[in-house]
């Protein structure tokens, strides 16, 4: 009788887990479709909060109030980011659109002709380039007046993606403590094995958002300089054109400076503007080796193959904002992998400094 009673409790505990997990599991996918549609601002916020919580411990011990410190790192990061993109945003416009409208004009064979004319003898050849130019730069200005046009069209939903982001990066500053004490509390790991995760997982963050994309930035500005300071036109387009092919690793600056000295040259400028772009996108290349080291110093350097795998596909799956968050997400898995496999350093992560 009592081995009956005994085995009837166990079915019944059995039972009663296995309940709470399904409906743990139900709750779980219900949430993750009610919150999908502001994932992306989710996860920058709480990028945001990681990134800037060391510039929110400083005020803190100043104010020594936690939500009017995060108060104030929002209000401080909304404003040296909505002032300019307010001036520059109608500029920006406006320069996509004459350079779509010039692209339409645009007669880049003749040049071509001129530079190698015995490549250019027969006429098949020379109209089979001018319709692959002329296609590529059509798609391409298409695709940046397109990014541009469903930016206006969704202006409402990008309004509301922003102010879920700042609302999520203010309590993630506020109460960042409780947060990962929660996710500690939650993890099947040991500490030791947590403070490994956690570490890895701020270093590679820092990798990625300070080795890569203000890297990117800083390049972009160089660049710009040159841009500006020579009066080519549409710099403020090709300055950020720079800037974002500065982010992704391997590709680099080149892809965007280098034409624009081969367009300068085919174009009749004079010598002065062509070397003086040249030299300032050179330097800018020449950054990667200089300013990188210094972002990512005593940080886990994050893989550029991983990195530029990340960034292509979180483009793709997240947008503009899957530049950041597909590394982190690639890095946050393997890191987990590493950590399961008891290893101190993620090696499969990182390449070796030089």
């Amino acid at each position: 009788m009592e081995t009956n009673n005994f085995k009837g409790s166990k079915e019944k505990d059995l039972l009663r887990r296995f309940g709470t997990v399904f409906l743990l599991l139900i709750l779980a996918v219900l949430a993750f479709f009610l919150l999908r549609p502001f994932l992306i601002a989710i996860l920058f916020g709480l990028i945001l909060a990681l990134v800037l919580h060391p510039f929110f411990t400083k005020i803190n011990k100043r104010l020594n109030h936690k939500g009017w410190s995060a108060f104030l790192v929002v209000l401080l990061l909304a404003v040296l980011v909505f002032i300019p993109l307010w001036y520059f945003v109608p500029i920006l416009v406006k320069q996509s659109i004459q350079i779509f409208v010039a692209s339409q004009k645009m007669d880049l064979v003749t040049p071509l002709k001129h530079l190698f004319p015995s490549l250019f003898a027969y006429e098949q050849f020379s109209s089979e380039v001018g319709s692959v130019v002329y296609s590529f730069v059509t798609n391409l200005t298409n695709s940046v007046m397109n990014i541009f046009s469903n930016m206006i069209l969704n202006f409402a939903k990008i309004t509301l993606q922003i102010l879920v982001a700042l609302f999520v990066f203010f309590f993630a500053l506020k109460d960042g403590k409780k947060l990962v004490e929660y996710l500690q509390s939650i993890l099947p790991f040991s500490k030791e094995v947590e403070r490994k995760l956690f570490t890895s997982s701020r270093e590679i963050t820092y990798s990625v958002l300070y080795g890569q994309v203000l890297l990117g930035i800083v390049q972009g500005i160089i660049a710009g300089i040159g841009f500006f300071a020579f009066g080519i036109p549409n710099a403020l387009f090709l300055t950020i054109l720079t800037a974002l092919a500065g982010i992704f690793p391997i590709i680099g600056t080149a892809i965007v400076w280098v034409p624009v000295v081969i367009y300068l040259m085919i174009s009749g400028f004079n010598l002065g503007p062509i070397v003086g772009v040249a030299i300032f996108g050179v330097l800018s290349s020449l950054m990667e080796n200089f300013v990188k080291p210094i972002f990512v110093a005593h940080r886990t350097n994050l893989h550029s193959a991983l990195v530029l795998l990340g960034m292509v596909g979180g483009l793709f799956m997240f947008g503009i904002l899957g530049i950041i968050i597909g590394p982190l997400i690639l890095a946050y898995l393997l890191i987990i992998l590493e950590v399961y496999r008891n290893k101190k350093v993620p090696g499969l992560l990182t390449e070796k400094k030089n």
